[in-house]
C-alpha cells in the first residue's frame, strides 16, 4: 500500500523523526544488543527474585513510551471549540471523549471512504494549549488497519471527500498514559484539525514487488509494536494478523532469494510477537501455535522455544517445559533468563511431584501404614517360630480327621 510517508515507529500519526533522533538511536542500538525475548509477568512474590528488566519485550523494538507522570491530572474538555454550540458536534462513540465538527462541508455521505483504502488527508494536531505536535500535508494510511491514532481511524471513515473537520479526542484514541516523548506529555488530550484528500482502493498484494511487500509487512509490525508498548495487545495482535497475512499472500512476481529470506525473517518476528501479546492474554493455545509455526522454520529459534517452555510452564506442564528451555539454554549457555526461567520451573516441578506422591500415598491408603509391622513387632514381649506355629496347627488338624474318621466307624 502506498505512503507519502514512513510508517511512524512510536505511533505518530505521521511522522518518524521521534525515532531517528541521536538519543533515541542510541537506545535502539543498546535493545539490538539485549537478550531479545518477552519475559512474562510472575506472580508478586517472584518478582523480587530475579532482575529482567534489561530485557526489550520484543524485536525491533524503537525507544519504549515515556512512564505516566505522576502529577498528571485527568484531561479537561478539549480544545478547539468543543465548548460551543453542542448541537454542531457528532459525538462519534457516544461517550463523549471523541467528537468531530465539520468546518467545511463535502461532497456528500456517498463520498465517504470505505474501510480497507488507502485514504490521504492533511493533517494538523495540537495540544489544549494551542502547541501543534503535528503537521502532515498528505498523510496516507489504509483506513481500519490501526495503522494511525485510533481518533484518526475512526473519524476519517466518516468524512466526506473535500470535507474539513475538527476532531476532539481524549487521550485514550490519542497516545494514552504513556503520551510520546518529547512533545505529547501523557494524558494529553488532542484537537485534530483534517481535510480528506482522497480515497483509493488499496494496491494488489499479488502484484506488489519483494521490496514494497517487505516494507508494508514491516509497517504494520511496527505499529503491533507501537500497540504492545502501550499495552493494548488486542490491537498489537491484530497488527501482526495484518502483517502475516501480506507476507503468505500469494503473488504473481518473483522474488529473490534475499527478498524471500527477509521475507521468512518478517515472517518469523510476527510471529514471535504475536505468541508475546497472545501469552498477555492468557490465550496460551494460540500462542503455542505461534511459537510452533517458528519452530517448523527455525527449530533453534531461541525466542521461540523460551515461549514456548513459558507456555507449558503457565499451563503446569514442568515436564513438557523443562526440556524445551534446557534445549534452548544449550543453544545460548550464558543466558541469565533461561537460566532463571529453568531453576524457577525445575524446582515448581519437584514440588508438584511431592504433592502427587503424597495424594498418591493417600489414595492407597494410611501413609504411615507400612511402619505398622514393625511397630507392633517391637511391642511383643516374645515372638512364636514359624515352623512351630506350623507344626501345632499341623498337629490339632490330624485330631480333628482322627475324632471325624472313629466317630464314622461307631
Amino acid at each position: 500500500m502506498a505512503s507519502s510517508g514512513e510508517e511512524p515507529r512510536s505511533g505518530s500519526p505521521s511522522r518518524v523523526g521521534t525515532g531517528t533522533e541521536p538519543a533515541a538511536a542510541a537506545e535502539a542500538a543498546q535493545l539490538d544488543t539485549a537478550e531479545d525475548f518477552e519475559v512474562l509477568e510472575e506472580e508478586e512474590e517472584e518478582e523480587d527474585e530475579d532482575d529482567l528488566s534489561e530485557l526489550p519485550p520484543l524485536e525491533d523494538v524503537g525507544r519504549p513510551p515515556a512512564p505516566p507522570r505522576e502529577d498528571a491530572q485527568p484531561p479537561e474538555q478539549g480544545a478547539g471549540g468543543a465548548a460551543g454550540d453542542p448541537q454542531e458536534w457528532l459525538d462519534v462513540l457516544g461517550n463523549g471523549l471523541l467528537k468531530k465538527k465539520t468546518l467545511v462541508p463535502g461532497q456528500g455521505v456517498d463520498s465517504r471512504p470505505q474501510k480497507g483504502q488507502d485514504v490521504t488527508i492533511r493533517l494538523k494536531a495540537t495540544l489544549e494549549d494551542g502547541t501543534v505536535v503535528e503537521e502532515d500535508p498528505a498523510l496516507t494510511f489504509t483506513l481500519g488497519d490501526c495503522d494511525v491514532l485510533q481518533a484518526l481511524d475512526l473519524c476519517v471513515q466518516l468524512l466526506e471527500m473535500g470535507e474539513t473537520a475538527l476532531i476532539v479526542s481524549e487521550a485514550k484514541y490519542c497516545y494514552g498514559a504513556q503520551g510520546r516523548s518529547p512533545d505529547i506529555p501523557p494524558n494529553a488530550s488532542l484537537t485534530l484539525e483534517v481535510e480528506l484528500l482522497a480515497a483509493r482502493d488499496a494496491p494488489d498484494l499479488e502484484l506488489l514487488s519483494g521490496k514494497e511487500k517487505i516494507q508494508l509487512a514491516n509497517r504494520k509490525r511496527e505499529r503491533g509494536n507501537f500497540f504492545y508498548q502501550q499495552a493494548d495487545y488486542v490491537l498489537a495482535i491484530n497488527s501482526y494478523d495484518i502483517a502475516l497475512r501480506i507476507v503468505g499472500s500469494s503473488s504473481k512476481v518473483d522474488f529473490s532469494p534475499d527478498e524471500e529470506a527477509e521475507l521468512l525473517d518478517v515472517k518469523v518476528k510476527c510471529l514471535n510477537n504475536l505468541a508475546a501479546s497472545q501469552l498477555k492474554l492468557d490465550h496460551f493455545k494460540a500462542a503455542l501455535k505461534s511459537c510452533n509455526l517458528v519452530l517448523e522454520h527455525q527449530p533453534g529459534n531461541i525466542k521461540a522455544l523460551f515461549r514456548k517452555g513459558k507456555v507449558l510452564a503457565q499451563q503446569g506442564e514442568y515436564r513438557e517445559a523443562i526440556p524445551i528451555l534446557k534445549a534452548a539454554l544449550k543453544l545460548e549457555p550464558s543466558n541469565k533468563t533461561i537460566h532463571a526461567e529453568l531453576s524457577k520451573l525445575v524446582k515448581k516441578h519437584a514440588d508438584q511431584r511431592n504433592v502427587e506422591t503424597e495424594m498418591y500415598r493417600k489414595m492407597l491408603g494410611n501413609p504411615g501404614a507400612a511402619s505398622t509391622p514393625r511397630k507392633c513387632k517391637d511391642k511383643l514381649p516374645w515372638s512364636i517360630p514359624w515352623k512351630w506355629l506350623f507344626g501345632a496347627t499341623a498337629i490339632a488338624l490330624g485330631g480333628v480327621a482322627l475324632s471325624v474318621v472313629i466317630a464314622a466307624r461307631n
